[in-house]
């Protein structure tokens, strides 16, 4: 984020306004008031973009630029995107795309400096057709205008609010890294001489997949349920049947084969863990949508998601009344959730946090807009009837939601109904669902005293999640999205997951000191660094944040789709 905001600036001179001559644009005008208005030519974009050079027209803009961010603009401008033009048109048809289009047309103007909207969607399908792929040249070489009119002065505004509020994002984190170094100071105990929760436990276990039919919602529900073997005296010490239970719930395009680490990870210390499908959201789905075959994904999946698994309990405790392979082995005085992202929206519900429909309407308002990339997501819950939706499920006793969507569509009043031991987890860079809005303050709402906030430097909202396979590789996500290497936290999910379920699932005490600031310190490895916070008041964070966040930094719904002209 930091390296795109050091040439967005001049992105807002070059990287929008590039083309070529053509039927696409021949110039890009930008007025800069009191200056008046400037021209760039396309040809001089193009030859920098090939050959490196800058000419005489591009050389008034490039003296204003170091030259990392030259390099930087250069190879932008170059890169290929590989994507279908099916899929750009899908995308961009679709509720969420519609809004993201609408957004940059508001920047990126036609000839008669009208919202650039359908001359934008119809360039990015025309370059996902053409030869040289989707670049951000051969996207502006098919823009049906002779001129793109580039709206600099809300640009400008743009970039100046976007450097503000991840200034104060990064405030934010530092404090609260500085914090929990403070506290974990304090801390005697010597986690080297203690076991080490990253590593496998003693427990074999057992893979048994089912395909669940939900009749009534016309649901089928793909399940993987991974068994613990008791099958030695050391093991048998520490657990035997039956065994307690975690579900986890993927993300958006995602499937069960996610968190399959996660599950053999806890599954090796004696729990059974149930990995399920939601099939409106799947990666299966996405895959259809993006090929045509399939409409978008309904805002109806805000409700699916969490009565799938609802679902899912109501047919293990069914299962293992009949089932040899899994009588007698779960025990469901015991259960706990884990999800990700629209996950971890899931598990929330689970857990007592209802839709807040006020939230939203205020949130969604067309007026507003916002850096928050989630609320097109979260916004798509408007469109659902307004009633109370009964989601909560009482025999799921403790969640961890990693990366969780949650500011508006269940907001304070929602989160605040969580009466069960919470683990949140955020990742300073991840730009979808942004750590300050989505865990960090939700945080403070949460009133369970037994909540810990997890927070990992570096991590992206793709650090959590599991390599990927063919079935699930469905999202053409940049490399530099994915951040780091993800083994660090992985290992970290590993061990924190299972100390918060042994502590409160099963009330193990001692694995309680795996929870405090000090064994994040102890296992904390560069650039992914692990801090863990037990408490943050409202109070606390709005001192850090110190109430200074920019108005387009508040959450909204983007403008509705405009008529043609």
């Amino acid at each position: 984020m930091k390296k795109f905001l050091r040439y967005l600036g001049l992105g807002l001179l070059s990287t929008f306004l590039t083309a070529t001559p053509g039927l696409g644009a021949q110039r890009i005008s930008f007025y800069y008031p009191p200056f008046g208005e400037f021209y760039l030519s396309v040809n001089s974009l193009e030859t920098f973009a090939k050959e490196g050079k800058i000419d005489k027209d591009f050389s008034f803009y490039a003296n204003r630029a170091n030259p990392q961010q030259l390099a930087q603009l250069r190879d932008l401008l170059q890169q290929r995107f590989n994507v279908t033009p099916t899929l750009v048109s899908q995308v961009t048809y679709s509720p969420i795309g519609e809004e993201v289009v609408q957004q940059l047309g508001k920047l990126l103007l036609t000839e008669s400096r009208k919202n650039g909207f359908y001359a934008i969607r119809a360039s990015l399908i025309l370059a996902a057709a053409d030869q040289q792929g989707l670049t951000v040249v051969n996207l502006l070489r098919k823009f049906p205008s002779n001129t793109i009119r580039v709206n600099f002065t809300e640009g400008l505004r743009i970039v100046d609010d976007l450097s503000q509020l991840i200034k104060k994002k990064d405030e934010v984190f530092a404090s609260l890294q500085k914090e929990a170094i403070a506290q974990a100071a304090n801390s005697t105990i010597d986690f080297s001489k203690q076991p080490d929760l990253r590593s496998p436990g003693k427990f074999r276990w057992q893979k048994k997949s089912l395909e669940l039919n939900d009749i009534s919602r016309n649901r089928r529900l793909p399940v993987d349920i991974y068994l613990p073997q008791a099958a030695s005296p050391s093991t048998k010490e520490l657990s035997s049947p039956p065994f307690p239970l975690i579900v986890i719930s993927h993300g958006l395009a995602s499937d069960r084969s996610t968190f399959v680490y996660l599950a053999e990870h806890l599954a090796s210390y004696g729990f059974a863990v149930a990995v399920l499908e939601h099939p409106g959201s799947n990666a299966q789905r996405f895959q259809l949508y993006f090929a045509g075959l399939a409409g978008a994904p309904e805002p109806a999946e805000f409700i699916n998601r969490p009565l799938d698994i609802k679902y899912l309990l109501n047919e293990l405790q069914r299962l293992e009344k009949s089932d040899p392979t899994l009588q007698g082995k779960l025990n469901f005085q015991q259960i706990g959730a884990i999800g990700q992202s629209l996950g971890g929206y899931t598990v929330l519900t689970l857990a007592g946090a209802n839709i807040n429909f006020r939230q939203l309407r205020q949130d969604c308002n067309p007026n507003n807009s916002s850096f928050n990339l989630s609320l097109f997501l979260q916004c798509q819950a408007t469109k659902l009837p307004p009633i109370n939706y009964e989601l909560k499920d009482d025999r799921i006793k403790v969640i961890m939601a990693i990366n969780p969507i949650d500011s508006s569509i269940l907001g304070k009043s929602g989160v605040s109904q969580i009466k069960i031991p919470v683990m949140l987890v955020a990742g300073s860079q991840d730009i979808f669902a942004p750590p300050v809005f989505e865990q960090i303050r939700p945080f403070t709402w949460l009133s369970d005293s037994n909540k810990y906030l997890a927070l990992i430097e570096n991590a992206t909202h793709f650090s959590a999640i599991g390599e990927p396979t063919s079935q699930n590789d469905v999202l053409p996500v940049p490399s530099a999205l994915l951040g780091p290497d993800r083994a660090a936290v992985y290992s970290y999910l590993n061990a924190l997951s299972l100390a918060f379920m042994e502590t409160h699932l099963l009330n193990r005490s001692e694995y309680r000191s795996y929870l405090q600031p000090s064994y994040a310190t102890f296992i904390s490895k560069q650039p992914l660094n692990l801090s863990i916070l037990q408490s943050l008041s409202a109070d606390q964070f709005n001192q850090i944040w110190n109430g200074s966040i920019p108005q387009s930094a508040k959450p909204s719904k983007p403008q509705p789709t405009p008529t043609p002209p």
